[in-house]
């Protein structure tokens, strides 16, 4: 009999879990939110973030906070939403970077972009630029990779930091074309269009989001964008293929990312928000408008574009000799 009474109250304790939970399901979200942002604040990340952020707290009535938890290249708050509980009051917005190169880059990372995370959509796509000082004696990409020829290891270029997609776009400049340049990373693209703009690391690669402020007032020159094709914020500049680099083509995607384990009703309902809001056409615009190209992507797509952009950045970081000091 105390058998029977203790098997009777197992169950009822587990329909109450599953009702439990049923329920908190669909009643998600019932407090704020947290969008971690691996990267500094004022980064084109954190930028794309907040725009998002915003228009997700109207949507679901609920606050969603940004948290900048910056360094080692992304990783350290993209570790923090991989240990994260799976309960979709934490989720991430990161690049390429953390989610796949800087497994090579940086070899043992705290976390696997594959299996630690339930992928939400990609975001949006967004292009670096290469841009020179004044002083550079380059009026186009092949002007640059002549000079730079002319003088190897004599000068360096700029990045928004170590396993960031413009750090990724020099090395890959620099294994297209053979040109010898060291390679200084910054804090965020912020710090490093600074010292560009004094001259005092005068070829720079950062996002259009970051640069196309001092381009447009002329105080650095844009060569290219790094996608295959122009942007539209930046029409007059070329990109990298048809200014010579044919092939070229890298440029940061931002994906939106939860814990792994966390339910599918709520990876649905995040992913349906997102994609809605990226397709609302004065969001599109003001994405469009920051160099950005809005995407809005399944779940399953982001993860078939981590899967091959791990082994892409792989043979990058080993053809270009990249490395973490």
């Amino acid at each position: 009999m105390n058998t029977l009474k203790l098997i009777a109250a197992s169950l009822i304790l587990v329909n109450w879990f599953i009702s439990t939970n049923a329920w908190s399901q669909d009643v998600y979200p019932s407090r704020a939110i947290r969008m971690i942002v691996p990267f500094g604040a004022g980064g084109p990340t954190d930028t794309l973030g907040r725009a998002l952020a915003e228009r997700m707290s109207d949507q679901l009535g609920q606050r969603v906070t940004v948290e900048n938890k910056p360094g080692a290249g992304g990783n350290i708050g993209t570790d923090l939403v991989a240990k994260a509980a799976p309960d979709g009051y934490t989720f991430l917005i990161s690049t390429n970077g953390p989610l796949a190169g800087n497994l090579t880059l940086f070899g043992n990372l705290p976390y696997h972009p594959l299996k630690d995370f339930a992928p939400v959509t990609i975001f949006t796509i967004l292009p670096n630029m290469l841009a020179v000082h004044p002083s550079i004696p380059a009026s186009n990409v092949i002007e640059l990779i002549a000079f730079l020829k002319a003088n190897p290891n004599k000068y360096s270029f700029a990045s928004g930091g170590n396993g960031t997609s413009s750090h990724f776009s020099g090395e890959l400049f620099k294994a297209m074309t053979g040109v010898k340049m060291e390679h200084i990373p910054y804090k965020g693209d912020g710090a490093s269009l600074i010292d560009a703009l004094s001259g005092q690391v005068p070829i720079v690669f950062a996002s259009v989001l970051a640069g196309m402020r001092y381009t447009d007032s002329g105080k650095i020159k844009a060569l290219a964008v790094t996608s295959l094709d122009r942007v539209s914020a930046l029409p007059n500049v070329p990109s990298m293929a048809e200014a010579g680099l044919t092939g070229y083509d890298l440029a940061a995607w931002y994906g939106i990312m939860l814990p792994a384990g966390t339910p599918k009703p709520i990876v649905t309902k995040l992913n349906s928000l997102i994609v809605k809001i990226i397709h609302t056409p004065d969001f599109k615009l003001r994405i469009e408008a920051m160099g950005g190209i809005p995407v809005g992507s399944t779940p399953e797509e982001v993860t078939e574009v981590i899967k091959k952009d791990i082994p892409k950045w792989a043979k990058l970081v080993k053809e270009s000799g990249a490395k973490v000091d």
